[in-house]
């Protein structure tokens, strides 16, 4: 079993985003979304913000324009992406439905 704090390699983090609408960006994946408007944007992240702290790990979070967001992931403490951002990753996910 790989540790949480394990840096993945370029290929597994490929294969972990693959079809997610998230990508490897350096040394952290990135998830750029569109909303309805501001406040839905807002609201997602929100969501966001309330996944990452359940588990302790915290991204950094852009709202720009007046309708996109964009989420940057990764395990600075590691230098890099590892199984942790992965699932968060996953967890983001289940909101954009």
């Amino acid at each position: 079993m790989r540790a949480m704090s394990e840096l993945l390699t370029p290929e597994a983090i490929d294969e972990a985003v693959a079809g997610s609408g998230w990508v490897r960006q350096g040394d952290a994946i990135v998830l750029d979304t569109e909303h309805a408007n501001f406040e839905a944007a807002w609201a997602f992240a929100t969501l966001v913000a309330g996944a990452a702290e359940a588990v302790n790990h915290h991204p950094d979070i852009l709202v720009h324009g007046w309708n996109k967001v964009r989420v940057t992931l990764s395990t600075h403490s590691a230098g890099g992406v590892t199984a942790l951002d992965i699932d968060l990753a996953g967890a983001i996910n289940a909101f954009r439905g």
